[in-house]
């Protein structure tokens, strides 16, 4: 990877909340062409509005988002899907009345002609959906549910997938399944920003990470280094 290309996003000095008092303040995340980061922090601190800002759902009020060299701040979901984000939520992530199939579909809705071929391009990696896909999406276990919001996301082959909280209400199998298709996710090329309470789990996968409190940023580095980090542990993993 080139020292001088662009990151595959930043988040600069974001600013953002639900009413006139901001969540977070002068919030910045950058991930590299190639990364996960996770953020990690204590409920309230910001994490999921984070993401909500830069997937649009959320106005910024101060600070932009760029993808890939080129800036989006202020765009609507559906315009940053085309330009190369994919937002996966912790709840309400799958169409339920809709077949697997159906699901992905959906997650492809600008493919035309590459459909089919991009649906069995995302079978390969999640193999498990391949027989079940006439199968209901409510039908589908959570772990089920969350590999079928992780295909339905790739079908576009996002530069960036944003996820919050992949791994939350799921059993410990299915846990280490869902962090295992984010790792072969991110190792196909697509770079990865997770906001995850299983924060250990998360950084063990990832290759930096930052600490969010009270609406700021506290910390960022290597992963590894977090992890090892007394600070870290003792407040944020609970040792």
């Amino acid at each position: 990877m080139s020292g001088t290309q662009a990151p595959a996003l930043l988040a600069e000095g974001i600013t953002s909340g639900y009413t006139e008092v901001p969540i977070i303040r002068n919030v910045s995340v950058s991930v590299a062409h190639g990364e996960i980061v996770t953020i990690i922090g204590p409920n309230g601190a910001g994490k999921s509005t984070l993401l909500k800002t830069i997937f649009g759902f959320l106005r910024a009020r101060t600070g932009r988002v760029v993808v890939d060299g080129a800036e989006v701040t202020g765009m609507p979901p559906e315009r940053l899907v085309r330009r190369g984000l994919a937002f996966v939520p912790q709840t309400d992530n799958v169409f339920g009345s809709l077949s697997v199939r159906e699901n992905l579909t959906m997650g492809g809705f600008t493919l035309g002609a590459e459909m089919e071929q991009r649906i069995e391009r995302v079978l390969g990696l999640f193999p498990l959906l391949a027989p079940r896909l006439r199968e209901r999406a409510d039908r589908l276990s959570g772990g089920q549910r969350q590999t079928l919001a992780l295909a339905r996301a790739l079908m576009l082959d996002p530069t960036v997938l944003l996820l919050d909280e992949p791994s939350a209400s799921l059993s410990p199998v299915m846990v280490e399944s869902v962090f295992s298709h984010v790792a072969a996710i991110n190792g196909q090329g697509t770079a990865v920003l997770m906001i995850e309470q299983n924060a250990r789990h998360a950084l063990a996968i990832s290759h930096r990470g930052y600490v969010l409190a009270n609406g700021e940023n506290r910390l960022e580095g290597p992963a590894a280094e977090l992890l090892q980090s007394d600070d870290v542990r003792r407040l944020y993993l609970g040792e």
